[in-house]
Protein backbone atom coordinates (compact mmCIF):
# COMPACT_ATOMS: atom_id res chain seq x y z
CA UNK A 1 0.00 0.00 0.00
CA UNK A 2 2.79 2.39 0.60
CA UNK A 3 4.70 1.43 -2.21
CA UNK A 4 1.92 2.23 -4.01
CA UNK A 5 1.27 5.35 -2.81
CA UNK A 6 4.78 6.09 -2.89
CA UNK A 7 4.72 5.46 -6.72
CA UNK A 8 1.55 7.52 -7.63
CA UNK A 9 2.94 10.59 -5.74
CA UNK A 10 6.05 10.05 -7.50
CA UNK A 11 4.21 9.81 -10.96
CA UNK A 12 2.30 12.44 -10.76
CA UNK A 13 5.37 14.71 -9.44
CA UNK A 14 6.82 13.53 -12.49
CA UNK A 15 3.92 14.66 -14.38
CA UNK A 16 3.68 18.05 -13.28
CA UNK A 17 7.31 19.10 -13.86
CA UNK A 18 7.01 17.29 -17.27
CA UNK A 19 3.73 17.57 -18.60
CA UNK A 20 3.82 20.81 -21.49
CA UNK A 21 6.21 23.19 -18.63
CA UNK A 22 7.21 26.18 -20.71
CA UNK A 23 6.42 28.60 -18.34
CA UNK A 24 5.79 29.32 -15.11
CA UNK A 25 2.00 30.22 -15.32
CA UNK A 26 1.99 27.05 -16.93
CA UNK A 27 1.45 25.95 -12.83
CA UNK A 28 -2.27 26.84 -13.38
CA UNK A 29 -3.07 24.87 -15.88
CA UNK A 30 -1.18 21.62 -14.76
CA UNK A 31 -3.81 18.23 -15.01
CA UNK A 32 -6.64 20.53 -14.80
CA UNK A 33 -8.82 17.73 -16.20
CA UNK A 34 -7.92 16.10 -13.06
CA UNK A 35 -9.14 18.71 -10.56
CA UNK A 36 -11.52 16.77 -8.99
CA UNK A 37 -9.06 13.36 -8.62
CA UNK A 38 -9.66 11.55 -5.29
CA UNK A 39 -6.07 10.80 -5.66
CA UNK A 40 -3.42 10.92 -2.65
CA UNK A 41 -3.36 14.93 -2.70
CA UNK A 42 -6.63 15.20 -3.68
CA UNK A 43 -7.77 13.24 -0.42
CA UNK A 44 -4.99 15.36 1.65
CA UNK A 45 -6.83 18.69 -0.12
CA UNK A 46 -10.28 17.96 1.00
CA UNK A 47 -9.56 16.73 4.60
CA UNK A 48 -8.03 19.59 5.53
CA UNK A 49 -10.27 22.31 3.62
CA UNK A 50 -13.79 20.29 4.65
CA UNK A 51 -13.34 20.55 8.40
CA UNK A 52 -11.70 23.96 8.23
CA UNK A 53 -14.77 25.99 6.55
CA UNK A 54 -17.30 23.78 8.68
CA UNK A 55 -15.38 25.12 11.48
CA UNK A 56 -15.36 28.62 10.17
CA UNK A 57 -19.14 28.45 9.63
CA UNK A 58 -20.11 27.00 12.90
CA UNK A 59 -19.45 30.41 14.85
CA UNK A 60 -21.41 33.05 12.47
CA UNK A 61 -24.36 30.14 12.73
CA UNK A 62 -24.28 30.10 16.74
CA UNK A 63 -23.86 34.11 16.13
CA UNK A 64 -27.32 34.20 14.65
CA UNK A 65 -28.62 32.69 17.37
CA UNK A 66 -27.06 34.67 19.70
CA UNK A 67 -28.45 37.69 17.95
CA UNK A 68 -32.17 36.43 17.92
CA UNK A 69 -31.81 35.38 21.81
CA UNK A 70 -30.64 39.20 22.21
CA UNK A 71 -33.84 40.55 19.94
CA UNK A 72 -36.16 39.50 22.22
CA UNK A 73 -34.60 41.44 25.11
CA UNK A 74 -35.84 44.99 23.18
CA UNK A 75 -33.84 47.14 19.92
CA UNK A 76 -31.70 49.00 22.21
CA UNK A 77 -30.13 45.94 23.94
CA UNK A 78 -29.58 44.48 19.98
CA UNK A 79 -28.07 47.18 18.76
CA UNK A 80 -26.07 48.04 22.10
CA UNK A 81 -24.60 44.68 21.68
CA UNK A 82 -24.25 44.62 18.06
CA UNK A 83 -21.74 48.00 18.35
CA UNK A 84 -19.96 45.84 21.65
CA UNK A 85 -19.38 42.75 18.90
CA UNK A 86 -18.51 45.09 16.52
CA UNK A 87 -15.62 46.07 18.74
CA UNK A 88 -14.52 43.37 20.22
CA UNK A 89 -13.96 41.83 16.80
CA UNK A 90 -11.72 44.62 15.11
CA UNK A 91 -9.58 44.93 18.38
CA UNK A 92 -9.34 41.16 18.37
CA UNK A 93 -8.40 40.59 14.30
CA UNK A 94 -5.44 42.84 14.77
CA UNK A 95 -3.64 40.27 16.88
CA UNK A 96 -5.60 37.30 15.83
CA UNK A 97 -5.13 36.99 11.75
CA UNK A 98 -1.02 37.45 11.89
CA UNK A 99 -0.88 35.01 14.84
CA UNK A 100 -2.79 32.19 13.33
CA UNK A 101 -1.29 32.49 10.15
CA UNK A 102 1.97 33.06 11.23
CA UNK A 103 1.44 29.62 13.30
CA UNK A 104 0.12 27.30 10.77
CA UNK A 105 2.96 27.91 8.43
CA UNK A 106 5.80 27.37 11.11
CA UNK A 107 4.03 24.76 12.81
CA UNK A 108 3.39 23.04 9.34
CA UNK A 109 6.96 23.18 8.42
CA UNK A 110 8.63 22.46 11.56
CA UNK A 111 6.63 19.25 11.68
CA UNK A 112 8.00 18.18 8.26
CA UNK A 113 11.26 18.91 9.60
CA UNK A 114 10.80 16.71 12.50
CA UNK A 115 9.57 13.65 10.18
CA UNK A 116 12.32 13.84 8.11
CA UNK A 117 15.06 14.10 11.29
CA UNK A 118 13.15 10.79 12.18
CA UNK A 119 13.15 9.31 8.92
CA UNK A 120 16.84 10.18 8.80
CA UNK A 121 17.51 8.19 12.18
CA UNK A 122 15.45 5.34 11.60
CA UNK A 123 17.46 4.57 8.25
CA UNK A 124 20.95 5.51 10.21
CA UNK A 125 21.41 8.47 8.19
CA UNK A 126 23.65 11.18 10.33
CA UNK A 127 23.06 14.53 7.67
CA UNK A 128 19.33 15.92 7.88
CA UNK A 129 17.97 17.45 4.96
CA UNK A 130 19.18 21.20 3.74
CA UNK A 131 16.56 23.53 4.91
CA UNK A 132 16.31 27.36 4.21
CA UNK A 133 18.01 29.96 6.55
CA UNK A 134 15.13 30.47 9.16
CA UNK A 135 14.85 26.23 9.37
CA UNK A 136 18.29 26.14 9.90
CA UNK A 137 18.75 28.45 12.62
CA UNK A 138 15.61 26.56 14.51
CA UNK A 139 16.36 23.21 14.81
CA UNK A 140 20.46 23.97 15.09
CA UNK A 141 20.15 23.11 19.14
CA UNK A 142 20.72 18.86 18.79
CA UNK A 143 17.58 19.16 21.75
CA UNK A 144 15.17 19.92 19.15
CA UNK A 145 16.42 17.83 16.48
CA UNK A 146 15.04 15.03 18.30
CA UNK A 147 12.00 15.64 16.80
CA UNK A 148 9.85 13.76 19.27
CA UNK A 149 10.22 12.47 23.40
CA UNK A 150 9.06 9.85 25.11
CA UNK A 151 6.51 11.42 27.25
CA UNK A 152 3.52 9.62 28.32
CA UNK A 153 2.55 5.90 28.67
CA UNK A 154 -1.07 4.50 27.16
CA UNK A 155 -2.71 1.36 27.98
CA UNK A 156 -3.46 -0.62 24.68
CA UNK A 157 -6.67 -3.16 24.93
CA UNK A 158 -4.21 -6.05 25.70
CA UNK A 159 -3.51 -4.22 29.16
CA UNK A 160 0.15 -3.93 27.69
CA UNK A 161 1.49 -0.15 28.71
CA UNK A 162 2.66 1.14 24.88
CA UNK A 163 5.04 4.10 24.60
CA UNK A 164 3.15 7.31 23.06
CA UNK A 165 5.23 9.72 21.90
CA UNK A 166 4.61 13.53 21.67
CA UNK A 167 6.57 15.68 18.98
CA UNK A 168 8.79 18.81 19.95
CA UNK A 169 7.54 21.32 17.67
CA UNK A 170 9.13 25.00 19.37
CA UNK A 171 6.46 26.94 17.22
CA UNK A 172 3.96 25.76 19.60
CA UNK A 173 4.70 26.90 22.32
CA UNK A 174 5.92 30.20 21.50
CA UNK A 175 2.45 30.55 19.53
CA UNK A 176 0.56 29.54 22.94
CA UNK A 177 2.62 31.64 24.66
CA UNK A 178 2.12 34.80 22.68
CA UNK A 179 -1.71 34.07 22.53
CA UNK A 180 -2.22 34.01 25.92
CA UNK A 181 0.24 36.77 26.21
CA UNK A 182 -2.18 38.94 23.71
CA UNK A 183 -5.68 37.88 24.92
CA UNK A 184 -4.33 39.03 28.46
CA UNK A 185 -3.53 42.58 27.03
CA UNK A 186 -7.01 42.88 24.51
CA UNK A 187 -8.90 42.02 27.83
CA UNK A 188 -7.03 44.80 30.00
CA UNK A 189 -7.32 46.95 27.33
CA UNK A 190 -11.01 46.21 26.83
CA UNK A 191 -11.83 46.22 30.32
CA UNK A 192 -9.81 50.03 31.03
CA UNK A 193 -10.92 51.85 27.97
CA UNK A 194 -14.26 50.20 27.20
CA UNK A 195 -16.28 53.70 27.54
CA UNK A 196 -14.01 55.59 25.17
CA UNK A 197 -13.84 53.12 22.71
CA UNK A 198 -17.84 52.60 22.78
CA UNK A 199 -17.68 56.60 22.28
CA UNK A 200 -15.83 56.10 19.45
CA UNK A 201 -18.50 53.42 18.03
CA UNK A 202 -20.96 56.42 18.38
CA UNK A 203 -22.04 55.19 21.92
CA UNK A 204 -21.93 58.58 24.06
CA UNK A 205 -22.73 59.43 27.68
CA UNK A 206 -26.42 59.56 27.99
CA UNK A 207 -27.38 57.09 25.17
CA UNK A 208 -29.44 54.20 26.27
CA UNK A 209 -27.18 51.97 24.56
CA UNK A 210 -24.36 52.78 26.78
CA UNK A 211 -25.17 50.25 29.69
CA UNK A 212 -26.31 47.49 28.19
CA UNK A 213 -23.06 48.08 25.50
CA UNK A 214 -20.71 48.08 28.66
CA UNK A 215 -22.10 45.57 30.58
CA UNK A 216 -21.87 42.95 27.46
CA UNK A 217 -17.72 44.44 26.27
CA UNK A 218 -16.67 44.47 29.63
CA UNK A 219 -17.69 40.94 30.39
CA UNK A 220 -16.98 39.41 27.19
CA UNK A 221 -13.48 40.85 27.29
CA UNK A 222 -13.08 38.38 30.31
CA UNK A 223 -12.81 35.96 27.38
CA UNK A 224 -9.96 37.69 25.46
CA UNK A 225 -7.27 35.06 26.80
CA UNK A 226 -9.42 31.77 25.83
CA UNK A 227 -9.84 33.54 22.61
CA UNK A 228 -6.86 34.18 21.44
CA UNK A 229 -5.58 31.02 22.98
CA UNK A 230 -7.86 28.68 20.99
CA UNK A 231 -7.31 30.43 18.03
CA UNK A 232 -3.26 30.02 18.54
CA UNK A 233 -4.39 26.37 18.78
CA UNK A 234 -6.12 25.66 16.04
CA UNK A 235 -3.50 27.32 13.66
CA UNK A 236 -1.46 25.04 15.43
CA UNK A 237 -3.95 22.36 14.53
CA UNK A 238 -3.72 23.61 10.81
CA UNK A 239 -0.42 23.25 10.72
CA UNK A 240 -0.92 19.64 11.43
CA UNK A 241 -2.85 19.15 8.86
CA UNK A 242 -5.95 18.61 11.50
CA UNK A 243 -8.65 20.12 11.08
CA UNK A 244 -11.46 18.26 12.49
CA UNK A 245 -10.25 18.49 16.02
CA UNK A 246 -11.12 22.17 15.77
CA UNK A 247 -14.05 21.72 14.10
CA UNK A 248 -15.58 19.45 16.76
CA UNK A 249 -14.24 22.10 20.00
CA UNK A 250 -15.98 24.53 17.81
CA UNK A 251 -19.31 22.85 17.77
CA UNK A 252 -18.73 22.07 21.49
CA UNK A 253 -18.65 25.17 22.31
CA UNK A 254 -21.01 26.70 20.38
CA UNK A 255 -23.43 24.45 21.00
CA UNK A 256 -22.82 25.19 25.17
CA UNK A 257 -22.92 28.82 24.16
CA UNK A 258 -26.85 27.89 22.42
CA UNK A 259 -27.65 25.78 25.36
CA UNK A 260 -26.91 28.66 28.06
CA UNK A 261 -27.80 31.94 26.41
CA UNK A 262 -31.85 31.50 27.48
CA UNK A 263 -30.94 30.16 30.94
CA UNK A 264 -28.83 33.11 31.86
CA UNK A 265 -30.63 35.53 29.58
CA UNK A 266 -34.36 34.67 31.08
CA UNK A 267 -34.37 32.20 33.30
CA UNK A 268 -31.53 34.25 35.58
CA UNK A 269 -32.55 37.23 34.28
CA UNK A 270 -29.15 38.57 33.57
CA UNK A 271 -30.27 40.29 30.51
CA UNK A 272 -27.22 40.86 27.91
CA UNK A 273 -24.90 40.47 30.84
CA UNK A 274 -26.08 36.72 30.52
CA UNK A 275 -25.77 36.24 26.77
CA UNK A 276 -21.76 37.80 27.65
CA UNK A 277 -21.20 34.89 30.38
CA UNK A 278 -22.45 32.69 28.14
CA UNK A 279 -19.98 33.20 25.62
CA UNK A 280 -17.43 33.83 27.50
CA UNK A 281 -17.81 30.35 29.10
CA UNK A 282 -17.85 28.51 25.89
CA UNK A 283 -14.98 30.04 24.54
CA UNK A 284 -13.34 28.75 27.58
CA UNK A 285 -14.84 25.64 27.06
CA UNK A 286 -13.16 25.44 23.70
CA UNK A 287 -9.93 25.73 24.73
CA UNK A 288 -9.44 23.55 27.10
CA UNK A 289 -11.18 20.90 24.18
CA UNK A 290 -7.90 22.09 22.40
CA UNK A 291 -5.49 22.28 24.75
CA UNK A 292 -6.25 18.89 26.39
CA UNK A 293 -6.05 17.42 22.59
CA UNK A 294 -2.80 18.91 21.59
CA UNK A 295 -1.16 18.02 24.84
CA UNK A 296 -1.59 14.11 23.63
CA UNK A 297 0.60 15.22 20.61
CA UNK A 298 2.44 17.77 21.25
CA UNK A 299 5.19 18.85 24.13
CA UNK A 300 3.17 22.04 25.33
CA UNK A 301 6.72 23.49 26.86
CA UNK A 302 9.89 23.82 25.10
CA UNK A 303 13.16 21.81 26.11
CA UNK A 304 14.20 25.57 27.40
CA UNK A 305 13.38 29.09 26.44
CA UNK A 306 16.04 29.21 23.84
CA UNK A 307 14.20 27.46 21.38
CA UNK A 308 10.96 30.13 21.90
CA UNK A 309 10.95 31.88 18.28
CA UNK A 310 9.91 35.12 19.79
CA UNK A 311 11.96 37.24 16.94
CA UNK A 312 10.78 34.80 13.81
CA UNK A 313 6.82 35.48 15.11
CA UNK A 314 7.39 38.58 15.65
CA UNK A 315 9.35 39.78 12.42
CA UNK A 316 6.58 38.12 10.09
CA UNK A 317 3.65 38.57 12.14
CA UNK A 318 4.24 42.19 11.74
CA UNK A 319 4.28 41.80 7.94
CA UNK A 320 1.10 40.16 8.23
CA UNK A 321 -0.20 42.84 10.90
CA UNK A 322 0.30 45.37 8.13
CA UNK A 323 -1.52 43.77 5.59
CA UNK A 324 -4.46 43.18 8.11
CA UNK A 325 -4.56 46.97 8.29
CA UNK A 326 -4.08 47.68 4.54
CA UNK A 327 -7.03 45.54 3.98
CA UNK A 328 -9.20 46.41 6.60
CA UNK A 329 -8.97 50.13 5.78
CA UNK A 330 -10.33 49.47 2.29
CA UNK A 331 -13.21 47.54 3.48
CA UNK A 332 -14.15 50.40 6.13
CA UNK A 333 -13.15 53.11 3.73
CA UNK A 334 -16.14 51.76 1.33
CA UNK A 335 -18.82 51.70 4.11
CA UNK A 336 -17.60 55.14 5.23
CA UNK A 337 -17.94 56.37 1.74
CA UNK A 338 -21.69 54.14 1.44
CA UNK A 339 -22.89 56.13 4.93
CA UNK A 340 -22.24 59.11 2.70
CA UNK A 341 -24.79 58.21 0.66
CA UNK A 342 -27.11 58.29 2.92
CA UNK A 343 -29.29 55.55 4.85
CA UNK A 344 -30.51 53.33 2.48
CA UNK A 345 -27.56 52.97 0.53
CA UNK A 346 -25.40 52.13 3.43
CA UNK A 347 -28.07 49.80 4.67
CA UNK A 348 -28.09 48.18 0.97
CA UNK A 349 -24.19 48.38 1.14
CA UNK A 350 -23.95 46.56 4.35
CA UNK A 351 -26.27 43.64 3.45
CA UNK A 352 -24.34 43.04 0.18
CA UNK A 353 -20.82 43.32 1.67
CA UNK A 354 -21.56 40.66 4.64
CA UNK A 355 -22.86 38.20 2.09
CA UNK A 356 -19.83 39.55 -0.17
CA UNK A 357 -17.87 38.84 2.78
CA UNK A 358 -18.95 35.65 4.11
CA UNK A 359 -18.74 33.29 0.93
CA UNK A 360 -14.87 34.04 1.42
CA UNK A 361 -15.43 30.90 4.47
CA UNK A 362 -15.81 28.27 2.06
CA UNK A 363 -12.13 29.79 -0.09
CA UNK A 364 -10.84 29.72 3.55
CA UNK A 365 -11.30 26.38 3.98
CA UNK A 366 -8.75 25.90 0.94
CA UNK A 367 -6.80 28.53 1.56
CA UNK A 368 -5.92 26.44 5.22
CA UNK A 369 -5.73 23.36 3.18
CA UNK A 370 -2.74 24.87 0.90
CA UNK A 371 -1.40 26.78 3.12
CA UNK A 372 -0.51 23.82 5.39
CA UNK A 373 0.60 21.05 2.59
CA UNK A 374 2.68 23.53 0.93
CA UNK A 375 4.52 24.70 4.06
CA UNK A 376 5.66 21.07 4.79
CA UNK A 377 6.43 20.46 0.70
CA UNK A 378 8.64 23.26 0.88
CA UNK A 379 9.93 22.61 4.38
CA UNK A 380 10.81 19.29 2.57
CA UNK A 381 12.11 21.00 -0.77
CA UNK A 382 9.33 18.68 -2.68
CA UNK A 383 8.69 20.98 -5.21
CA UNK A 384 7.29 18.98 -7.74
CA UNK A 385 4.80 18.59 -4.34
CA UNK A 386 4.13 22.60 -4.24
CA UNK A 387 3.67 22.92 -7.93
CA UNK A 388 1.32 20.36 -8.23
CA UNK A 389 -0.47 21.97 -4.61
CA UNK A 390 -0.95 25.00 -6.32
CA UNK A 391 -2.25 23.99 -8.87
CA UNK A 392 -5.11 21.90 -7.66
CA UNK A 393 -6.14 24.45 -5.18
CA UNK A 394 -6.04 27.18 -7.23
CA UNK A 395 -8.15 25.25 -10.02
CA UNK A 396 -10.39 23.92 -7.10
CA UNK A 397 -10.36 28.01 -6.18
CA UNK A 398 -12.01 28.62 -9.72
CA UNK A 399 -14.34 26.29 -9.71
CA UNK A 400 -15.71 26.66 -6.37
CA UNK A 401 -16.05 30.89 -6.87
CA UNK A 402 -18.09 29.74 -10.52
CA UNK A 403 -20.27 27.83 -8.49
CA UNK A 404 -21.00 30.84 -5.67
CA UNK A 405 -21.25 33.23 -8.55
CA UNK A 406 -24.43 31.37 -9.81
CA UNK A 407 -25.89 30.39 -6.56
CA UNK A 408 -25.55 33.88 -5.29
CA UNK A 409 -26.71 35.63 -8.36
CA UNK A 410 -30.05 33.23 -8.40
CA UNK A 411 -30.53 33.19 -4.84
CA UNK A 412 -29.73 36.85 -3.66
CA UNK A 413 -32.47 38.20 -5.51
CA UNK A 414 -34.95 35.88 -4.73
CA UNK A 415 -33.96 35.80 -1.06
CA UNK A 416 -32.83 39.53 -0.32
CA UNK A 417 -36.72 40.11 1.12
CA UNK A 418 -35.03 38.17 4.29
CA UNK A 419 -32.86 41.04 5.07
CA UNK A 420 -35.49 44.04 4.80
CA UNK A 421 -38.71 44.96 2.75
CA UNK A 422 -38.26 48.38 2.35
CA UNK A 423 -38.63 48.97 -1.26
CA UNK A 424 -35.58 51.26 -1.55
CA UNK A 425 -33.14 49.52 -0.23
CA UNK A 426 -34.52 46.22 -2.28
CA UNK A 427 -33.38 48.47 -5.23
CA UNK A 428 -29.97 49.13 -4.14
CA UNK A 429 -29.28 45.93 -3.38
CA UNK A 430 -30.38 44.81 -6.86
CA UNK A 431 -27.95 46.99 -8.07
CA UNK A 432 -25.01 45.57 -6.11
CA UNK A 433 -26.24 42.27 -6.52
CA UNK A 434 -24.57 41.51 -10.62
CA UNK A 435 -21.15 42.77 -8.38
CA UNK A 436 -21.08 40.22 -5.47
CA UNK A 437 -22.16 37.71 -7.79
CA UNK A 438 -19.81 37.69 -11.05
CA UNK A 439 -16.89 38.95 -8.22
CA UNK A 440 -17.09 35.32 -6.44
CA UNK A 441 -14.05 33.80 -8.51
CA UNK A 442 -12.00 36.78 -8.23
CA UNK A 443 -12.99 36.22 -4.30
CA UNK A 444 -12.07 33.18 -4.14
CA UNK A 445 -8.50 33.06 -6.38
CA UNK A 446 -7.99 36.44 -4.35
CA UNK A 447 -8.10 34.52 -0.81
CA UNK A 448 -6.65 31.10 -2.03
CA UNK A 449 -3.90 33.03 -3.67
CA UNK A 450 -3.05 34.32 0.73
CA UNK A 451 -3.23 30.85 1.69
CA UNK A 452 -0.60 30.00 -1.17
CA UNK A 453 1.88 32.73 0.14
CA UNK A 454 1.72 31.91 3.65
CA UNK A 455 2.10 28.20 2.77
CA UNK A 456 5.42 29.06 1.20
CA UNK A 457 6.58 31.68 4.19
CA UNK A 458 6.28 34.89 1.59
CA UNK A 459 4.96 37.20 4.18
CA UNK A 460 7.09 39.98 2.97
CA UNK A 461 5.42 39.67 -0.31
CA UNK A 462 1.75 39.25 0.76
CA UNK A 463 2.26 42.45 2.78
CA UNK A 464 4.21 44.63 0.30
CA UNK A 465 1.49 43.43 -2.02
CA UNK A 466 -1.02 44.82 -0.05
CA UNK A 467 -0.32 47.73 0.57
CA UNK A 468 0.44 48.65 -2.57
CA UNK A 469 -2.69 47.48 -3.83
CA UNK A 470 -4.93 48.99 -0.90
CA UNK A 471 -3.05 52.50 -1.79
CA UNK A 472 -3.98 51.98 -5.67
CA UNK A 473 -7.67 51.04 -4.41
CA UNK A 474 -8.33 53.95 -2.20
CA UNK A 475 -8.06 56.30 -4.79
CA UNK A 476 -10.68 54.29 -7.16
CA UNK A 477 -12.76 54.38 -4.12
CA UNK A 478 -12.58 57.44 -3.37
CA UNK A 479 -13.02 58.69 -6.70
CA UNK A 480 -15.53 56.10 -8.15
CA UNK A 481 -17.81 56.62 -4.67
CA UNK A 482 -17.51 60.42 -5.72
CA UNK A 483 -18.65 60.35 -9.59
CA UNK A 484 -20.73 57.04 -9.70
CA UNK A 485 -21.92 56.68 -6.21
CA UNK A 486 -23.32 52.93 -4.68
CA UNK A 487 -21.90 51.71 -8.10
CA UNK A 488 -18.63 53.22 -8.41
CA UNK A 489 -17.90 51.63 -4.76
CA UNK A 490 -18.73 48.40 -6.24
CA UNK A 491 -16.64 48.73 -9.06
CA UNK A 492 -13.84 50.15 -6.81
CA UNK A 493 -14.44 47.08 -4.43
CA UNK A 494 -14.15 44.76 -7.47
CA UNK A 495 -10.65 46.71 -8.87
CA UNK A 496 -9.50 46.10 -5.59
CA UNK A 497 -10.04 42.40 -4.99
CA UNK A 498 -8.79 41.81 -9.00
CA UNK A 499 -5.57 43.80 -8.13
CA UNK A 500 -5.46 40.70 -5.16
CA UNK A 501 -6.02 38.13 -7.39
CA UNK A 502 -3.58 39.37 -9.85
CA UNK A 503 -0.86 40.01 -7.18
CA UNK A 504 -1.12 36.12 -6.93
CA UNK A 505 -0.67 35.54 -10.64
CA UNK A 506 2.39 37.78 -10.84
CA UNK A 507 4.70 36.04 -7.69
CA UNK A 508 3.62 32.52 -9.32
CA UNK A 509 3.82 33.72 -12.92
CA UNK A 510 7.02 35.53 -13.06
CA UNK A 511 8.69 32.65 -10.53
CA UNK A 512 10.31 34.77 -7.94
CA UNK A 513 10.58 34.53 -4.23
CA UNK A 514 9.92 31.09 -3.09
CA UNK A 515 8.49 30.08 -6.34
CA UNK A 516 11.86 30.66 -8.48
CA UNK A 517 12.29 26.90 -8.86
CA UNK A 518 9.25 27.04 -11.65
CA UNK A 519 12.01 29.32 -13.80
CA UNK A 520 14.66 26.34 -13.31
CA UNK A 521 12.52 23.77 -14.13
CA UNK A 522 11.21 25.79 -17.16
CA UNK A 523 14.97 25.82 -18.47
CA UNK A 524 15.53 22.08 -17.70
CA UNK A 525 12.39 20.95 -19.38
CA UNK A 526 12.01 23.49 -22.51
Amino acid sequence: MNGESLLDRRSSADAAMDDGLHHPLSVFLRDARLAFRWDELGREVMGIAVPGALALMADPVASLVDTAFIGHIGPVELAAVGVSIAMFNQVSRIAIFPLVSVTTSFVAEEDAMSDNIDKNEMNGENEPIVSDSEMEELFSHEETRTASSKSSFETDSSGVNTEHKRKNIPSVSTSLLLGGVLGLLQALLLIICAKPLLGYMGVKPGSAMLMPALKYLVIRSLGAPAVLLSLAMQGVFRGLKDTKTPLYATVAGDATNIVLDPIFMFIFHYGVSGAAIAHVISQYLIACILLWRLRLHVNLLPPSSKHLQFSRFLRNGFLLLARVIAATCCVTLSASMAARLGSVPMAAFQICLQIWLASSLLADGLAFAGQAILASAFARKDHSKAAATASRILQLGLVLGLLLSILLGIGLRIGSRLFTDDQDVLRHIYLGIPFVALTQPINTLAFVFDGINYGASDFGYAAYSMILVAIVSIVFIITLASYSGFIGIWIALTVYMSLRMLAGFLRIGTARGPWAFLRSSTRAFS
